[in-house]
């Protein structure tokens, strides 16, 4: 009796611990997997002036014989055609540029922020965190709006500066590669801060004293423990930022200007005004897989280290 018991109980745990996996994973499954699979297959379709603008489009009225039927008309033209233009790879190749430099500046505006919340007095610490919050409780569209009237010519900062003596004649930063800097490191900074306080404000503040006490200056103690010891949150907001800022449109499209080539504005152009959603869906896997594929080489050489250690 006690065997049957203790079986049944375990095998209602299996089924728990199996139903709390399968949760995320259908998540991922109906929102990532299968929009994903639908891009893929529009990708290898024809552009045609109809709707939707592609062909072929998977006949189910014929069963599996119009499926079957349908795959063969499938082809990799728009793939060859993306290596054929020179504008995608220099599309891919500026928004790979643009966040790489974005999520560096971000890190380094960030850091200091997030140290400082992690070592300030714990009272303080969550009106500190809400601070850093706010800026979502408004629109992500109006607050890049919002720089425009910062940004140009007439804007606040010109006058400001102007004021000041500190220039004679405005700056033209708007519609340049620097607003869309600015932009993003606005826009993502708390992505950066939120991983990085969460790992600042875990660490033992005894190992920096210990540090000290050894002869270690403090400046070295930082480099030594406290830098070592917050790689996690810093490899964690570099992903926060980097993944979005790549695909960015909405910052490139408002505070860039006509040469600021993002892959994002590129995506927009084909889908919108080309109407060329084959063309436009190919652009978008290989985006997606110049972004998956280097995390999941991280991730696996992240395991690799954890099990030499």
């Amino acid at each position: 009796m006690d065997r049957e018991v203790h079986s049944q109980a375990y095998t209602k745990s299996r089924l728990g611990r199996w139903a709390l996996i399968a949760v995320p994973y259908a998540w991922l499954l109906l929102f990532f997997l299968a929009p994903f699979v639908i891009v893929f297959k529009i990708s290898l379709s024809e552009v045609v002036v109809s709707i939707p603008p592609y062909q072929p489009v998977i006949d189910w009225a014929n069963g599996l014989a119009g499926v079957l039927d349908t795959a063969r008309q499938w082809s990799f033209d728009n793939y060859i055609w993306l290596t054929q233009d020179a504008i995608y790879f220099k599309a891919y190749l500026s928004s790979l540029q643009i966040a790489l430099i974005a999520t560096a500046i971000t890190l380094v505006v960030g850091y200091p922020i997030a140290y400082g919340m992690a070592r300030a007095p714990k009272a303080w610490q969550p009106t500190l965190l809400m601070l850093i919050i706010l800026p979502f409780w408004t629109s992500f569209l109006i607050r890049v709006y919002a720089w425009i009237g910062i940004l140009k010519n007439e804007g606040l900062l010109n006058q400001v500066l102007m004021s000041l003596g500190l220039i004679s004649d405005p700056l033209i930063i708007l519609n340049t590669n620097a607003a869309v800097y600015i932009g993003i490191v606005y826009s993502y900074l708390p992505f950066m801060v939120l991983p990085l306080y969460s790992s600042l404000e875990k660490m033992d503040g005894s190992l920096i004293e210990a540090a000290e006490d050894l002869g270690c200056p403090p400046m070295k103690a930082f480099w030594q423990v406290t830098i070592p010891l917050s790689v996690p949150g810093i490899i964690a907001g570099c992903f926060l930022v980097f993944i979005p800022a790549v695909g960015e449109f909405v910052i490139p499209d408002i505070l860039g200007g006509s040469e600021t080539l993002m892959i994002g504005k590129t995506l927009w152009v084909e889908f919108f005004r080309n109407r060329d959603w084959p063309v436009a869906s190919a652009v978008a896997v290989v985006l997606l897989l110049i972004l998956v594929i280097p995390i999941v080489l991280f991730q696996r050489q992240q395991e690799k280290q954890r099990e030499a250690a």
